[in-house]
């Protein structure tokens, strides 16, 4: 098995690297450095193209297969339905009387127009049972109305668009 030798000359430029008539050659250390530096630019080729096609698909996904299509709009307002007044028992004794009015999409015609039984009934069972000082306090009375909205939208399969809170009085 041949050993490897290596001589660090201490020897000014230009003297003769001669040992024993022979001369040194260099070992492959930089040649074994340039495929390195070669991989590690195609891996670098390679995560740079794997994000310009991430940021692409992105870009497609949200401008130009994922925007809001004209009919995921915001509805337009069309006929506001009126719910009389009703009293609702709230804790310790206290009473609300609640009135409700639904703003309708447009596309609710005047024969198609719901039953507000369903509405009245949601309106009911979420502000039932809390104290007045909750019903009157302004952020949970605008709570309550967004869940209200949310649900009649759900219920009323998109028809409600918004809910007007007309009579609003504790006791």
């Amino acid at each position: 098995m041949p050993i490897e030798q290596r001589v660090i000359s201490g020897s000014k430029i230009g003297a003769s690297n001669k040992i024993g008539g022979g001369s040194i050659t260099p070992t492959a250390e930089p040649e074994s450095e340039a495929p390195s530096k070669k991989k590690s630019k195609k891996k670098l080729m390679v995560v740079v193209l794997v994000a310009v096609l991430a940021v692409g698909g992105g870009a497609y996904w949200f401008l130009g297969r994922g925007g809001t299509p004209a009919a995921e709009a915001a509805p337009e307002k069309g006929v506001v339905l009126t719910i009389d007044p009703v009293s609702l028992n709230l804790a310790q004794g206290h009473y609300l009387r609640l009135g409700l009015a639904l703003q309708l999409t447009k596309k609710v015609g005047t024969t198609d127009v719901p039953d507000t039984a369903e509405a009245l009934d949601m309106a009911i069972s979420l502000f039932s049972g809390h104290t007045v000082a909750e019903v009157t306090d302004p952020k949970t009375r605008a709570a309550l109305k967004a869940q209200l909205v949310t649900e009649l939208g759900k219920a009323y399969d998109g028809k409600v668009m918004d809910v007007y809170l007309t009579n609003y009085v504790t006791q």
